[in-house]
Protein backbone atom coordinates (compact mmCIF):
# COMPACT_ATOMS: atom_id res chain seq x y z
CA UNK A 1 0.00 0.00 0.00
CA UNK A 2 1.13 3.54 -0.65
CA UNK A 3 2.47 5.74 2.41
CA UNK A 4 1.73 9.10 2.49
CA UNK A 5 5.47 10.23 1.73
CA UNK A 6 4.98 7.74 -1.42
CA UNK A 7 2.09 9.43 -2.61
CA UNK A 8 3.59 12.85 -2.14
CA UNK A 9 6.42 12.31 -4.12
CA UNK A 10 4.87 10.42 -6.76
CA UNK A 11 2.81 13.30 -7.42
CA UNK A 12 5.55 15.88 -6.95
CA UNK A 13 7.32 13.84 -9.57
CA UNK A 14 4.53 14.18 -12.05
CA UNK A 15 4.63 17.76 -11.47
CA UNK A 16 7.79 18.22 -12.23
CA UNK A 17 7.58 16.16 -15.22
CA UNK A 18 5.29 18.55 -16.57
CA UNK A 19 6.61 21.66 -15.26
CA UNK A 20 9.62 21.40 -13.41
CA UNK A 21 11.16 21.89 -10.00
CA UNK A 22 9.88 25.44 -9.98
CA UNK A 23 6.53 24.44 -11.14
CA UNK A 24 6.14 22.52 -7.79
CA UNK A 25 4.44 24.82 -5.31
CA UNK A 26 3.73 23.58 -1.71
CA UNK A 27 -0.03 24.59 -2.08
CA UNK A 28 -0.35 22.92 -5.57
CA UNK A 29 1.16 19.94 -4.14
CA UNK A 30 -0.51 19.35 -0.81
CA UNK A 31 -3.70 19.82 -3.12
CA UNK A 32 -2.89 17.54 -5.60
CA UNK A 33 -1.68 14.61 -2.77
CA UNK A 34 -5.10 15.19 -1.08
CA UNK A 35 -3.31 16.89 2.17
CA UNK A 36 -3.35 20.05 4.13
CA UNK A 37 -0.11 22.15 3.90
CA UNK A 38 0.25 21.87 7.21
CA UNK A 39 0.04 17.80 6.48
CA UNK A 40 2.60 18.61 3.65
CA UNK A 41 5.41 20.23 6.24
CA UNK A 42 5.21 17.50 8.34
CA UNK A 43 6.71 15.01 5.24
CA UNK A 44 9.54 18.10 4.20
CA UNK A 45 11.03 20.81 6.62
CA UNK A 46 11.76 22.81 3.45
CA UNK A 47 11.40 23.25 -0.23
CA UNK A 48 14.84 22.18 -0.75
CA UNK A 49 14.51 19.37 0.70
CA UNK A 50 11.19 18.48 -0.78
CA UNK A 51 13.03 19.11 -4.66
CA UNK A 52 16.21 16.71 -3.29
CA UNK A 53 13.76 14.26 -2.27
CA UNK A 54 11.74 14.85 -5.60
CA UNK A 55 15.46 13.96 -7.77
CA UNK A 56 16.01 10.98 -5.62
CA UNK A 57 12.45 9.68 -6.32
CA UNK A 58 13.12 10.58 -10.08
CA UNK A 59 16.29 8.55 -9.47
CA UNK A 60 14.72 5.39 -8.50
CA UNK A 61 11.98 5.74 -11.32
CA UNK A 62 14.80 5.63 -13.43
CA UNK A 63 16.94 2.83 -12.01
CA UNK A 64 13.77 0.63 -12.12
CA UNK A 65 12.57 1.54 -15.75
CA UNK A 66 15.54 1.56 -17.37
CA UNK A 67 18.76 0.50 -15.45
CA UNK A 68 17.63 -2.83 -13.80
CA UNK A 69 15.67 -4.27 -17.07
CA UNK A 70 19.14 -3.41 -18.97
CA UNK A 71 21.32 -5.28 -16.59
CA UNK A 72 19.51 -8.40 -17.72
CA UNK A 73 21.10 -8.14 -20.91
CA UNK A 74 24.52 -9.90 -21.69
CA UNK A 75 27.14 -7.86 -20.65
CA UNK A 76 28.96 -5.19 -22.96
CA UNK A 77 27.59 -3.79 -26.32
CA UNK A 78 24.02 -6.14 -25.53
CA UNK A 79 23.75 -4.31 -22.48
CA UNK A 80 25.10 -0.46 -23.68
CA UNK A 81 22.17 -0.82 -26.73
CA UNK A 82 19.41 -2.17 -24.26
CA UNK A 83 20.23 1.04 -21.51
CA UNK A 84 19.89 3.01 -24.22
CA UNK A 85 16.96 1.45 -25.65
CA UNK A 86 14.94 1.62 -22.19
CA UNK A 87 16.95 5.58 -21.48
CA UNK A 88 14.93 7.19 -24.62
CA UNK A 89 11.65 8.01 -23.72
CA UNK A 90 11.90 6.57 -20.17
CA UNK A 91 9.70 9.18 -18.55
CA UNK A 92 6.21 8.03 -20.51
CA UNK A 93 6.13 4.45 -20.30
CA UNK A 94 6.96 5.27 -15.82
CA UNK A 95 3.47 6.69 -16.05
CA UNK A 96 5.03 10.65 -15.90
CA UNK A 97 3.13 12.96 -17.96
CA UNK A 98 5.94 14.99 -19.56
CA UNK A 99 9.65 14.41 -20.24
CA UNK A 100 12.21 13.07 -18.02
CA UNK A 101 12.71 15.37 -14.94
CA UNK A 102 16.68 15.21 -14.03
CA UNK A 103 17.20 16.53 -17.44
CA UNK A 104 14.08 19.35 -16.86
CA UNK A 105 15.79 20.01 -13.71
CA UNK A 106 19.20 20.17 -15.19
CA UNK A 107 18.17 23.21 -17.59
CA UNK A 108 16.81 24.96 -14.49
CA UNK A 109 19.72 24.42 -12.13
CA UNK A 110 22.75 25.19 -14.55
CA UNK A 111 22.65 29.00 -13.78
CA UNK A 112 21.74 28.50 -9.65
CA UNK A 113 23.87 27.57 -6.71
CA UNK A 114 22.81 25.72 -3.34
CA UNK A 115 22.46 22.05 -2.12
CA UNK A 116 19.75 21.07 -4.88
CA UNK A 117 22.18 21.75 -8.19
CA UNK A 118 24.86 20.15 -6.48
CA UNK A 119 22.91 17.24 -6.06
CA UNK A 120 21.75 17.10 -9.26
CA UNK A 121 25.28 17.77 -10.52
CA UNK A 122 26.89 15.07 -8.52
CA UNK A 123 23.81 12.65 -9.37
CA UNK A 124 24.58 13.07 -13.15
CA UNK A 125 28.38 12.60 -12.71
CA UNK A 126 27.47 8.98 -11.08
CA UNK A 127 25.23 8.45 -14.61
CA UNK A 128 28.01 9.36 -16.80
CA UNK A 129 30.11 6.88 -14.50
CA UNK A 130 28.01 4.25 -14.88
CA UNK A 131 27.61 5.06 -18.86
CA UNK A 132 31.81 4.74 -19.12
CA UNK A 133 31.30 1.78 -17.49
CA UNK A 134 29.16 -0.17 -19.89
CA UNK A 135 31.47 1.07 -22.17
CA UNK A 136 34.57 -0.21 -20.57
CA UNK A 137 33.02 -3.44 -20.77
CA UNK A 138 32.42 -3.44 -24.54
CA UNK A 139 35.59 -2.32 -25.36
CA UNK A 140 37.67 -5.14 -22.74
CA UNK A 141 35.16 -7.56 -24.04
CA UNK A 142 36.48 -6.45 -27.79
CA UNK A 143 32.49 -5.27 -28.92
CA UNK A 144 34.17 -1.80 -29.02
CA UNK A 145 37.31 -0.55 -30.23
CA UNK A 146 40.13 -0.90 -28.05
CA UNK A 147 41.31 2.56 -28.14
CA UNK A 148 37.77 3.80 -27.85
CA UNK A 149 38.18 7.52 -25.52
CA UNK A 150 34.86 6.06 -23.03
CA UNK A 151 34.64 9.96 -21.74
CA UNK A 152 34.09 11.47 -24.90
CA UNK A 153 31.75 8.43 -26.23
CA UNK A 154 29.43 8.96 -22.97
CA UNK A 155 29.70 12.92 -23.80
CA UNK A 156 28.36 12.01 -27.39
CA UNK A 157 25.70 9.81 -25.90
CA UNK A 158 24.28 12.77 -23.71
CA UNK A 159 24.20 14.93 -26.24
CA UNK A 160 22.10 12.27 -28.52
CA UNK A 161 19.59 12.22 -25.11
CA UNK A 162 19.64 15.84 -24.68
CA UNK A 163 18.98 16.49 -28.78
CA UNK A 164 15.85 14.10 -27.63
CA UNK A 165 14.49 15.58 -24.62
CA UNK A 166 14.35 18.69 -26.50
CA UNK A 167 13.09 17.71 -29.55
CA UNK A 168 10.53 15.70 -28.56
CA UNK A 169 9.50 17.80 -25.71
CA UNK A 170 9.99 20.92 -27.37
CA UNK A 171 9.63 20.65 -31.04
CA UNK A 172 7.49 17.79 -30.29
CA UNK A 173 8.88 15.84 -33.90
CA UNK A 174 7.16 12.39 -34.35
CA UNK A 175 10.79 11.39 -35.84
CA UNK A 176 12.61 12.08 -32.13
CA UNK A 177 12.72 8.64 -31.45
CA UNK A 178 13.94 7.20 -34.81
CA UNK A 179 16.24 9.92 -35.30
CA UNK A 180 17.57 9.56 -31.90
CA UNK A 181 18.33 5.71 -32.34
CA UNK A 182 19.69 6.51 -35.59
CA UNK A 183 22.56 8.92 -34.33
CA UNK A 184 23.10 6.33 -31.24
CA UNK A 185 23.51 3.40 -34.02
CA UNK A 186 25.65 6.13 -35.96
CA UNK A 187 28.12 6.50 -32.79
CA UNK A 188 28.42 2.61 -32.34
CA UNK A 189 29.23 2.01 -35.73
CA UNK A 190 31.83 4.65 -35.54
CA UNK A 191 33.18 2.98 -32.54
CA UNK A 192 33.61 -0.41 -33.45
CA UNK A 193 37.03 -2.62 -33.53
CA UNK A 194 38.36 -2.18 -37.75
CA UNK A 195 38.30 -5.54 -39.36
CA UNK A 196 41.25 -6.40 -41.23
CA UNK A 197 40.59 -6.39 -45.12
CA UNK A 198 39.80 -10.07 -46.86
CA UNK A 199 42.83 -11.50 -48.14
CA UNK A 200 45.64 -8.67 -45.76
CA UNK A 201 48.13 -11.00 -44.36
Amino acid sequence: MESTHQRILGRGLEIVSERGLAGVSLGGLAERAELSKSGLFAHFRSKEELQIELLRAAEEALRREVVSPAMEAPKGLPRLRALVGRWLGWASRSGLPGGCPLYGAAFELDDAEGPVRDYLAESQEEWSGMLRGLVGDAVALGHLREDLDAAQFVWQLNGIYLSHHLSQRLMRDPEADTRARAAFEALIASSLPSRPEIGKE
